[in-house]
């Protein structure tokens, strides 16, 4: 078998080197033809490369990215996208530079990579690397340095030209960090002259949800489990109890077990293999697309993961009456099975292996393994949040779901009874390994632990213990010092401790123990503050008895590894960050105006769309971490909804600094996609086969994917609006144009909108206009629509303004006038001349809708 691979290797490379070859002859008579357009010396486009490519059966094109390099050299986000058919391009889209040999900075580096990592360490203040080695020379250009004590994983370097502000091209060392503790992932340009960053990127997008709030629910359905199976199966038998597809969390349905769900085309071997031979070769959460484990200590390995033996039965009790922690195994096994259906479902949409899916190993042999997403469950280096941090392919990316805040604030964990002067209720924080505190208390005297050195502290055990006999079967203090938490805990244990009392060294309120190799610690420890551990200590030394308990009576923190929503907001980072621009380019979602968390939420929302949901009822992300009802917006300024007065957002709302950057310039792009979903749906039906269906949702899910496969580099509104349009010509001849460009322009996305630089989030002009009828005649669109524009005058208004749609009679029409909040102003019917009185209105913006029989128009309206 494994020569029948490397045979099929051999001939696929020699293909692609062939058809590549072919490809560049073609993009560079595009370009030629182009150069009046374009204004492309014929030199700047005379060393392309190509980055990546594959085939879209979608669209039944080469879509081929194409590198601008000089002499060899790579231009930073100088990527072409290009649709080729028939050897023909039908779309490109490039943001080349022009005139390239005038302005190169120079040719030669001053800095060597290893001084390159050096000063971005410093610059990053991340510290100094250490024995940095060569692991691999791709070219004396192209390298792959060790580790170096200031990375999670190798550090490939490479030489580009960045572009200054100043229009100069600048030789530069293009390098990645990933923080050792996780934190970031830079993807630094370091100025090959001089060692100062140009530019810097974190590939971890993190979602600190900027509207979260967490309210309180009254209501959680009963968990009744049912039994499910797979649609599309390979039979060996593995049973998951999750809440699956498309159940969006505890609050929106119920618990079930599923059995044999992953896919015979995309997981072929299952979700637990990776040599692509039959059987599994883990029986843990581990396979092709994800190992998921719990990272509580913020160590960043592989922590604990749930084993289901032989049978691959994942089926584990959840209750949720008590810490998150006593849930793991659902917990971690709720993220394997998302993590996993998501790789598979998108499979079928494009996000395929060629075009650089997460797999260790790519069973059609194209583009690069060894990216399975690396997914840690309750981790502990945060709080009410989830991050993505995607490489580009090849390098595996990491997904961390974190804990989220309890509906209150949890009572005190330590007790004291004794003695009188000490007792009451003690604030602590549990640490991030080890059993959790539980409702059953831990009652015992309490001990302080020695070593065997008394400088700098006798107290903080990072040597051997010397009273062992004292600390058996008791609640032990100890204090924070050099040595890790993990070592301490474990000499505590070994001397027979119920639980250990760390105490935190500095002023300050205690912090969230952590650290490696915490497998084998079997009793709780929490971290007290140093003012209320020295009060104990003290009485410890003066040899008086202190007796007590450790106990957690909740409230709980609700764990994000059951919010489905939100795993597959972070999983969406990685589809978008490898399809835009290619899967070789990780760096092309960093500008103002780009669109990557829109894209996150639409994909979670696509994922647990119902035959049930209804256009016009409000939708919110994350609802269930927030502890809010399955009717709240969740984190989110407003809940996706087509109707105005839930979600009034236009492209206009982008332009205001108190929306935020990039969560809320996202939610404006997934409120235009959410109002395609349901135009397409309400033209084709809603089908509920998520993987095979063809209602307008599935419609919805492939355009989208070929839009970013087709919007090039640093894409702002425009951008992904045209490759939406354009995916529609190429996958559907176009029949659906009509249609897209009245759901955009709706939201004032339309003909004469205007982008601006899409480095910048404060130049858009929104418009809500459609094409002129000699570029696109939508007389007979599909939802009846009129292509004759719609209107309101005078605007700005004061007293009053007119209703205007060519040919249409708009008088006695509903009206209604809400604030840019969704809050509706006022509600009345135009009069006989089609005129609406204002003049009770205050200064400012509003959104008037208007209902005239089975027709709705929006517009903005100022009024002075």
């Amino acid at each position: 078998m494994k020569l029948k691979l490397l045979l099929f290797l051999l001939v696929f490379s020699s293909v692609s080197l062939m058809s590549a070859q072919s490809e560049i002859d073609i993009v560079k008579n595009y370009l030629e033809q182009k150069q009046s357009e374009n204004f492309l010396l014929t030199e700047d486009f005379s060393n392309l490369i190509v980055a990546s490519q594959h085939f879209s059966k979608s669209t039944n094109a080469d879509i081929i990215y194409v590198q601008q390099t000089y002499f060899g050299i790579p231009v930073h986000n100088a990527i072409g996208n290009f649709a080729i058919r028939n050897s023909l391009v039908k779309y490109a889209k490039h943001d080349y530079e022009v005139d390239l040999a005038s302005r190169i900075s120079t040719q030669t580096p001053a800095l060597t990579p290893e001084q390159a990592v050096n000063a971005a360490s410093t610059q990053l203040g991340i510290g100094n690397p250490t024995n940095i080695s060569i692991l691999e020379t791709k070219s004396s250009n192209n390298l792959i340095l060790s580790k170096s004590g200031v990375s999670i994983d190798d550090i490939p370097v490479q030489l580009v030209y960045y572009k200054s502000e100043s229009g100069v091209l600048n030789l530069a060392w293009d390098l990645s960090i990933h923080m050792i503790d996780g934190s970031h992932w830079w993807s630094v340009r370091v100025d090959a002259s001089n060692g100062r960053i140009l530019d810097k990127m974190d590939w971890i997008v993190n979602c600190n949800f900027d509207h979260s709030t967490i309210v309180g629910r009254t209501f959680r359905p009963p968990f009744q489990i049912q039994e499910t199976t797979g649609a599309n199966l390979l039979q060996d038998g593995a049973v998951y109890n999750v809440y699956p597809y498309p159940i969006e969390s505890p609050i929106h349905g119920d618990r079930a077990i599923v059995t044999d769900p992953s896919d015979s085309e995309f997981s072929p071997f299952g979700w637990h293999d990776i040599n692509g031979e039959v059987g599994p070769d883990f029986t843990i959460t581990r396979g092709n697309n994800v190992y998921a484990y719990e990272d509580r200590g913020a160590a960043n390995v592989a922590g604990y993961s749930p084993d289901g033996g032989e049978d691959l039965n994942f089926d584990f009790p959840l209750d949720f009456n008590q810490p998150p922690q006593l849930n793991e195994d659902a917990a971690i096994t709720n993220l394997f099975y998302w993590n996993n259906i998501i790789h598979d479902m998108w499979s079928y949409y494009g996000f395929d292996e060629a075009s650089g899916n997460f797999q260790q190993t790519n069973y059609t042999g194209q583009a690069f393994g060894n990216d399975f997403v690396r997914a840690e469950a309750q981790d502990g280096a945060g709080l009410n949040n989830a991050n993505f941090g995607t490489p580009p392919d090849g390098s595996r990316p990491r997904m961390q779901m974190f804990l989220w805040s309890a509906s209150g604030p949890p009572e005190a964990p330590l007790t004291i009874e004794t003695p009188e002067n000490l007792a009451g209720d003690y604030d602590g924080i549990p640490a991030g390994f080890g059993p959790a505190l539980t409702s059953e208390a831990i009652i015992a005297n309490f001990a302080l632990a020695k070593d065997e050195e008394i400088d700098p502290d006798e107290n903080d055990i990072c040597q051997p213990i010397t009273n062992p006999d004292e600390l058996d079967q008791k609640i032990v203090l100890i204090r924070r010092g050099d040595c890790t938490f993990v070592s301490k805990i474990l000499k505590a244990q070994e001397a027979g401790a119920l639980a250990v009392i760390m105490v935190n060294n500095v002023p300050g309120a205690p912090i969230t123990m952590g650290g490696e190799g915490a497998g084998d610690i079997v009793i709780p420890s929490i971290m007290v503050s140093q003012a209320d551990g020295e009060a104990i200590i003290a009485a410890l030394i003066a040899e008086e008895n202190v007796s007590g308990f450790l106990v957690n009576n909740g409230p709980y923190q609700i764990d994000g590894d059951f919010d489905n929503g939100i795993i597959a907001h972070e999983y969406g980072h990685g589809v978008s960050n490898r399809l835009t621009a290619g899967a070789q380019n990780a760096g092309c979602l960093g500008n103002d105006e780009q669109m990557g968390e829109g894209w996150s939420d639409w994909l979670g929302l696509m994922m647990t769309i119902s035959a049930d949901d209804i256009a016009t009822e409000g939708r919110g992300i994350g609802t269930y971490a927030t502890n809010q009802e399955v009717t709240g917006s969740g984190i989110r300024p407003f809940r996706y909804s087509t109707d105005f007065s839930v979600n009034p957002s236009t492209y206009d709302l982008t332009n205001n600094p108190s929306l935020s950057r990039p969560h809320g310039i996202g939610f404006v792009w997934a409120t235009m996609l959410w109002d395609l979903n349901w135009a397409l749906i309400d033209q084709y039906g809603f089908d509920s086969d998520l993987y095979n269906g063809t209602g307008g949702n599935n419609i919805n899910m492939q355009l989208v994917i070929d839009g970013m496969k087709l919007q090039g580099c640093s894409p702002g509104f425009i951008d992904g609006r045209d490759a939406i349009l354009q995916a529609d010509i190429l996958a559907n001849d176009g029949v659906n144009q009509c249609l897209i460009w009245e759901v955009f322009a709706k939201r004032g996305l339309g003909w004469s909108a205007e982008q601006g630089s899409s480095g910048s989030r404060s130049d858009q002009v929104e418009a809500f206009d459609l094409p002129p009828s000699d570029v696109l005649n939508c007389a007979l669109s599909n939802d009846g629509f009129e292509t004759q524009t719609f209107g309101i005058y005078p605007n700005p208004a004061q007293d009053y303004f007119n209703l205007s749609l060519t040919n249409t009679d708009l008088s006695n029409s509903k009206v209604d006038i809400y604030d840019l909040n969704g809050k509706l102003i006022l509600s009345k019917m135009s009069d006989s001349n089609q005129r609406v009185g204002v003049e009770q209105l205050n200064s400012g913006m509003y959104i008037v809708l208007v209902e005239s029989g089975s027709k709705t128009f929006t517009q903005k309206l100022l009024v002075q």
